[in-house]
């Protein structure tokens, strides 16, 4: 399947998934909760948004079959999938999808806030889901992002994204080296919680060099963001199509929400 009309292609994707790879499954793990991975045993489940791959392969370990469906850089996750026979790419806008059938799981991993209308994106996956199946989004938060929604973004709409992509990557290492100093000290004092990111910094001295700069490369490369407030996230998960029971709504390191809902039967 071709793009859709729809939202543009993107060169910044394809040359973040080429230049890295993200290996850390245990967040993947705790994004996406309560579910678990091996919620997904035996079970149809749509990635919407696989980027390189790397949430697509943990999946694909368990699943039935696995959907994963990109706008930018489906050769670059068919090349990291392909000892997979039960993966199946798709290159589509994700906002104006129509795959004409419902899946078990329906799961979008940091990729919605990336869209041009995430509203519109959130209704497709609500369409992609059948009756009784499960949705799951993890989006970066508009709550506890003040830095990023006023800072960064400004410097990458005004100035980064008119830069060569290796010279972002090289920004990208320089201040991942620059925040260890604050991170391994003053942001272990607890007295200090207070302090913006420190939450999402105890995270930091969880991972490698690498998937750090990962992190921030994601957050000065990417075309556009549209950071995600608590109230869109109950409206998404309106008790009327989704069975209360079931709704989880949950901050993950002080700066994301991590949503699962069913969907009601019927």
């Amino acid at each position: 399947m071709t793009a859709r009309p729809g939202q543009a292609k993107s060169s910044e994707w394809h040359a973040q998934w080429s230049l890295f790879e993200d290996d850390e499954r245990f967040l993947f793990e705790e994004w996406i909760r309560p579910f678990t991975i091996a919620g997904f045993r035996g079970q149809s489940a749509l990635e919407v948004g696989c980027g390189g791959g790397q949430h697509t392969c943990y999946v694909a370990e368990v699943a039935q079959s696995v959907t994963a469906v990109d706008l930018n850089t489906v050769e670059i996750a068919r090349e990291r999938t392909r000892r997979f026979s039960n993966v199946e790419l798709v290159e589509a806008d994700i906002a104006s999808l129509d795959l004409g059938r419902t899946f078990d799981v329906v799961f979008c991993v940091g990729v919605i806030h990336h869209t041009d209308d995430p509203d519109r994106t959130f209704e497709g996956l609500y369409r992609h889901c059948r009756p009784g199946g499960t949705v799951i989004v993890w989006t970066y938060s508009a709550e506890g992002n003040a830095l990023m929604r006023f800072i960064v973004e400004p410097l990458r709409k005004y100035v980064l994204r008119h830069l060569p992509r290796r010279v972002v990557y090289g920004f990208s290492s320089l201040l991942t080296a620059a925040l260890y100093p604050a991170v391994h000290t003053v942001y272990r004092i607890e007295a200090l919680r207070f302090l913006p990111y420190f939450e999402y910094f105890r995270n930091f001295r969880r991972l490698s060099f690498d998937r750090n700069r990962l992190n921030i490369f994601d957050k000065l490369n990417a075309p556009q963001t549209r950071f995600t407030t608590a109230t869109t996230c109950r409206r998404w998960l309106d008790p009327l199509r989704f069975d209360p029971a079931s709704l989880s709504i949950r901050r993950y390191a002080g700066v994301s929400y991590s949503l699962v809902a069913r969907r009601r039967e019927g």
